[in-house]
């Protein structure tokens, strides 16, 4: 399930230790300062943290909580976890905030295009009316805080993808807090979240991937302090679709897959569910809206272009631009 291995940093130092394993198809880890010895206890709650996040607002899981709700029929209510009512709760508000560009509930056209749990061929999505059918981002929910519930207003399948794995590393900081932790990184995939410095006031540094389809790069470092960064690209997860390379991140307006020049979208945020939400919505928003989207919003962004098969970078923020 996970393992533990430690470093001494010296005699009079907190230690290292590194916690990792396995959720939501990809690996998670956590890289922590403290005492010699850690609560035995750690692992194990480290692990359920992020394994509640999996079995709760997974697609792939006919059981999780998300595949329940998409089967009920609309209008009809349903009780959620806390923990999953707080993602949907962001999703919408996001959702809004960026005009529509990030939206959970283009489940059917991930699925037409290959990317769903459903195992349908990218090709047969062309053609797909889905894209002429969508309701705005705040009508396809309700939310009942009151009651931890929900219903569904239009005929649509929920997707999480684009905001339960930061949700998932939010969580892993959280167990780290609970159990007196005030050093570390955390990561589930691409997506990270620090807290304090390491020893000597180190700050923690993370590696911006370069957007690669074939070779494995790095573009740069960033430093992270109490803060998160989420990446989201079009080099990891994508499809061959008559003989043109398709990315895994959907359009909401026209139901199929972004064709923007942007190759990927690197957010750093307070929390690595706002930062990995948003770094979608950038993605589908593109090079002009989702740069004047950050600027409007003073958020810290690295988008990287690919055109003409070369790649140039827009950053904003902390990463160098206005």
């Amino acid at each position: 399930m996970s393992k533990t291995s430690t470093d001494a940093i010296a005699a009079d130092a907190p230690r290292r230790h590194v916690l990792n394993g396995t959720t939501m198809g990809t690996r998670y880890s956590a890289i922590f300062y403290g005492p010699d010895r850690v609560d035995p206890a750690l692992p194990a709650a480290l692990f359920a943290a992020v394994d509640a996040v999996d079995r709760q607002m997974s697609n792939w899981k006919s059981q999780s909580d998300l595949s329940r709700l998409n089967h009920v029929p609309v209008g009809e209510w349903v009780e959620v976890p806390p923990e999953m009512f707080e993602v949907l709760k962001t999703a919408l508000h996001i959702g809004k905030l960026s005009g529509g560009a990030f939206d959970i509930g283009v489940g059917d056209a991930v699925s037409a295009w290959g990317f769903g749990p459903g195992g349908r061929q990218a090709n047969d999505a062309a053609g797909s009316p889905i894209s002429n059918q969508r309701p705005d981002t705040g009508e396809i929910l309700e939310l009942d805080a009151a009651a931890s519930r929900v219903r569904k207003l239009a005929p649509l399948t929920l997707d999480l993808c684009g905001i339960a794995k930061g949700f998932g590393v939010d969580e892993m900081a959280r167990c780290l807090d609970r159990f007196g932790i005030t050093s570390y990184l955390v990561g589930i995939d691409g997506e990270m979240r620090a807290r304090g410095e390491k020893p000597g006031r180190e700050p923690w540094s993370v590696a911006v991937e370069r957007p690669d389809r074939q070779n494995r790069d790095i573009l740069g470092v960033m430093t992270l302090e109490d803060g998160a960064i989420a990446t989201s690209g079009d080099y990891r997860h994508f499809a061959e679709v008559n003989g043109e390379t398709v990315s895994h991140t959907i359009d909401p307006s026209e139901g199929r897959p972004v064709t923007n020049p942007v190759a990927s979208v690197t957010v750093l945020a307070r929390t690595c569910m706002e930062a990995d939400a948003l770094a979608t919505a950038l993605m589908v928003l593109g090079e002009k809206k989702g740069v004047a989207f950050a600027l409007s919003r003073q958020l810290d962004v690295l988008f990287v272009l690919r055109k003409d098969g070369k790649l140039s970078e827009i950053g904003l923020g902390r990463f160098g631009g206005a």
